[in-house]
């Protein structure tokens, strides 16, 4: 049997776990991609334990207001999804990986829908459908009007208790624990506020699932709840796994705009408005995509995302509109009632005017590198959803493909472990042999913020992405060089140490990436570069923290972890 491979040996710096309970499969997050996962591998009759940052259903999920995408709607096909996505990528997905995702996606929705999931229907009962940008056809199933992620993870929450799965909730999973081998042994956690126990403690688990969801926090303005600070990245990169494509951060062309200082987590205005009819306008009322992309504001996100910052340079202003006042009060109220409240909230009446949006970071087309199984790199760890790179979303995610992927790839890796049960590893190594990460000051957050919407926003360059660079090799110094002012390990501590591991990675791929390709766009190289760079790059971390970045040879991923490397 070929040895596991070796890992970096760091840990955040943290006290020893406390206290530890077992089981066959532990899942850190309870969005539809870590919930389904649970879900199915409890089906498995596999002892199962879900941890998550927050309560079940305070995840990423719940945000998501657009829907779902599956080839659902009469005349439509897997066929016809599967080249939306690929387009959408920019030439970079894995296309076996978007192949699986739309064939198996429509019935993974059903499955959703028997397990609960209650999605909006005509009188006559078929599921209804809208079109977001990038997508050809009608192929967006969607709940409460734009509260679909609410009803999904309603419905999933409800499952998983049902089911009676035992769950760990206000816990922030701080590293991967392995056994002398190196395989997959756990996780240690550190449970907060009102969760069922105090302080650290440890999952001891064969298999680990992943679905943490995404980073947006690593910028000042995102459509990310708080929870959303890297800690699945970061910890797979402590472990020793890979991870791709993070220098392809999805940045929603219309989150509504709440002044230049705003900051923190934004309100959406989701893709479904412009898919039901609504126009992007200048402060004059021009449309000022007619004539830019065939689908005008229907166009893939990176193309509507950079036609605004364009015209917002052009006009030296700090937002765009979005006008959809001929819908009249009752389509909006029917259709979109939770971004109606929101716009009211802020003093914005989306029947009478328009309403003010920029772009804000919102998704991570990138992640842990994955192979079809949810397998990453780390024998006994899988990762899925936002936090995982499946190949699926290439240089650019197709609007709704997301919630689709955590369902189908779940449903994946649940199959997948329960067909290598049963899992055996042995006794977790003791962290003493581990070099400890240096507690980062939580202050320093704010300061990682600034510099990544600075240098490593939508618009980037040599320059900026260097000074970035530069910027957080600072943060770093300024913590690790001070022994007299190093702060206490604290949950603060550790979230502001995971941003400061992602930015890093994201930043030292961007400035690698000498082009501009979907949803990456380089100012000092504008043009798509088939030649050189129609392939992936690839991140993992030295013992020294250092990165090392290499180059896929084709857009294919190489293989993960052989299957005899599995528990």
């Amino acid at each position: 049997m070929t040895a596991a491979p070796q890992t970096p040996g760091i840990r955040l710096d943290a006290p020893a776990p406390g206290w530890a309970i077992s089981a066959d499969v532990v899942v850190v997050g309870s969005g539809v991609a870590g919930l389904t996962t649970a879900l199915g591998c409890a089906a498995a009759g596999l002892s199962t334990v879900v941890v998550t940052k927050a309560r079940l259903d305070d995840g990423s999920t719940r945000w998501a207001q657009g829907g779902i995408a599956a080839a659902l709607g009469e005349g439509d096909t897997p066929e016809q999804h599967l080249a939306d996505t690929l387009v959408a990528g920019a030439g970079l997905c894995d296309e076996e990986a978007v192949r699986t995702l739309v064939t198996e996606g429509p019935g993974a929705v059903h499955r959703l829908i028997a397990a609960g999931a209650h999605f909006d229907t005509s009188a006559d009962g078929v599921i209804e459908l809208t079109r977001e940008g990038g997508h050809h056809r009608r192929r967006i199933a969607h709940a409460g009007g734009d509260a679909t992620g609410v009803e999904i993870s309603r419905a999933l929450v409800e499952a998983v208790r049902d089911a009676g799965l035992r769950t760990i909730e206000n816990a922030l999973v701080l590293d991967l624990l392995t056994d002398a081998v190196g395989r997959t042994a756990g996780v240690s956690l550190h449970v907060m506020g009102e969760g069922q126990h105090d302080g650290v403690g440890a999952v001891h688990a064969p298999a680990v699932v992943l679905a943490t969801g995404g980073m947006g926090q690593v910028f000042a303005a995102t459509t990310n709840p708080a929870v959303s600070t890297g800690d699945g990245v970061a910890l797979a990169l402590r472990a020793g796994a890979e991870v791709s494509d993070l220098e392809f951060v999805q940045f929603h062309p219309t989150v509504l705009f709440l002044g230049t200082e705003s900051e923190g987590q934004q309100p959406l205005v989701s893709e479904a408005v412009r898919g039901e009819g609504a126009h992007l306008v200048d402060a004059s009322g021009v449309r000022f995509l007619l004539g830019r992309h065939e689908l005008a504001e229907l166009a893939p996100r990176d193309i509507v995302a950079k036609a605004i910052m364009r015209r917002m340079r052009e006009q030296d202003a700090d937002h765009m509109y979005l006008d959809a006042r001929h819908f009249g009060a009752a389509m909006w109220e029917r259709r979109f009632p939770t971004i109606l409240a929101a716009c009211r909230a802020h003093g914005i009446d989306p029947v009478t005017e328009p309403v003010p949006v920029a772009p804000a970071a919102h998704y991570a087309s990138g992640g842990v590198r994955t192979d079809l199984h949810g397998r990453t790199t780390v024998p006994g760890l899988w990762a899925c959803g936002e936090v995982a790179c499946t190949g699926v979303h290439g240089a650019n995610r197709l609007a709704s493909n997301s919630l689709l992927e955590g369902l189908v790839f779940a449903e994946r890796i649940a199959a997948d472990i329960a067909a290598l049960a049963p899992l055996t590893a042995g006794e977790p190594k003791s962290p003493d042999g581990l070099s400890a990460l240096p507690p980062i000051a939580p202050e320093a957050r704010a300061a990682i913020q600034r510099i990544m919407s600075l240098g490593a926003g939508v618009l980037r360059s040599d320059d900026s992405l260097r000074q970035a660079a530069a910027a957080l090799e600072e943060v770093h110094r300024a913590t690790a060089d001070d022994g007299e002012k190093i702060p206490e390990p604290g949950v603060e501590s550790w979230e502001t140490a995971n941003l400061l591991c992602v930015a890093r990675v994201l930043t030292a791929a961007a400035l690698e990436r000498e082009e501009t390709r979907g949803c990456h766009w380089r100012e000092d190289r504008p043009d798509r570069d088939d030649a050189d760079w129609d392939r992936h790059l690839v991140v993992r971390m030295a013992p020294d923290r250092s990165l090392v970045v290499t180059r896929t040879d084709s857009t294919a991923f190489p293989p993960t972890v052989l299957r005899e490397h599995q528990p």
